[in-house]
């Protein structure tokens, strides 16, 4: 049987059953609704740019899987990163703005179960990230330590709460009984998780060495805000020519799906634009990616700097 490449990242239609996906669309539009609300109240004049930054970074980001044992792949979710520089309310959008482009224009997840997917990686990726982060930084003090602890254990635990959430949707749909769907996601997201920790660190450790302030309150409204947004952009393209680099193996729940045998569940998309990340009428594989990749982080990008200018622009008119 011929499966069609539909989880290049994320959850796709036919693995939740449809009441499972419109309570999680109407939780989702709600929450997203309430951060947007949050985001107008909140959002700096210099911070609104790296809004943008960041999801272009998280775009390009997760397009590069890489390995992990076992014959399988993780990608970055980004949610702690997002949640460590802009807080909670920005991260959330920003997540969501990426995963609904990944589903709108790459094909990435379906639409009936985009809700879930922006449950489960924007909203639980990001509560999780914020209590974990800001509960180890408590407890750390301002000991240097405890700010790349807090970042490895917020980004960890993210990715491995988020799969739970996964599993037992998997598993309230009927497709995976709760006792295999749930131990095989949560395993298997653990090691994905040290990933996503690294990666986190990584990026945290670049960023302290450069741009200390950002990760003081009110950070991200720093002086040369056009050479740090001009520069992550930059980096963010950067990554997205790097795309065919990524690992070719099964990202955690294709690899789970196949295991535990409800792969052939998968229903295609009802429509095609640039699938699977590859563009369209490009022969050679490598530059499909890197032209498919380059589009969409400038896509999200666009999107995100759009919807952040917006609800900034918006709360800039209300008179006190």
């Amino acid at each position: 049987m011929h499966l069609p490449p539909l989880i290049a990242m994320h959850i796709p239609d036919g693995f939740l059953s449809i009441p499972v996906s419109v309570i999680f669309w109407v939780i989702s539009a709600f929450v997203v609704g309430y951060s947007l609300k949050r985001v107008s109240a909140d959002l700096g004049e210099r911070q609104v740019p790296m809004m943008g930054v960041l999801a272009a970074a998280i775009f390009a980001g997760q397009m590069l899987n890489f390995a992990v044992a076992g014959g399988t792949s993780g990608h970055l979710i980004g949610a702690a990163l997002a949640t460590i520089l802009l807080g909670p309310w920005a991260a959330i959008v920003i997540l969501t703005c990426v995963i609904s482009i990944q589903a709108l224009i790459f094909q990435d997840g379906g639409l009936l179960v985009l809700g879930t997917n922006i449950f489960n990686m924007a909203i639980i990726g990001v509560t999780v990230s914020y209590m974990v982060y800001h509960s180890i930084r408590r407890l750390a003090g301002n000991r240097t330590w405890g700010l790349y602890a807090s970042g490895f254990a917020s980004a960890w635990a993210s990715v491995v709460i988020a799969s739970l959430a996964a599993a037992l949707e998997l598993a309230i749909s009927g497709t995976s009984p709760a006792n295999i769907a749930l131990p095989a996601m949560g395993g298997i997201h653990a090691l994905i998780g040290i990933g996503e920790g690294l990666i986190t660190v990584g990026a945290m450790a670049f960023l302290h060495a450069s741009r200390r302030e950002m990760f003081a309150p009110g950070s991200a409204s720093t002086r040369r805000g056009g050479v740090v947004w001009v520069a992550g952009l930059l980096f963010a393209l950067l990554l997205a020519v790097a795309s065919p680099l990524a690992s070719s193996h099964p990202d955690g729940l294709e690899w789970v799906a196949e295991q535990q045998g409800f792969l052939f569940k998968a229903q295609g998309p009802l429509y095609n634009i640039i699938p699977d990340y590859s563009f369209p009428g490009v022969s050679n594989t490598a530059t499909a990616t890197i032209i498919a990749g380059i589009i969409g982080t400038l896509i999200v990008f666009a999107v995100a700097l759009g919807v952040a200018y917006a609800r900034h622009h918006k709360t800039s008119e209300v008179p006190d």
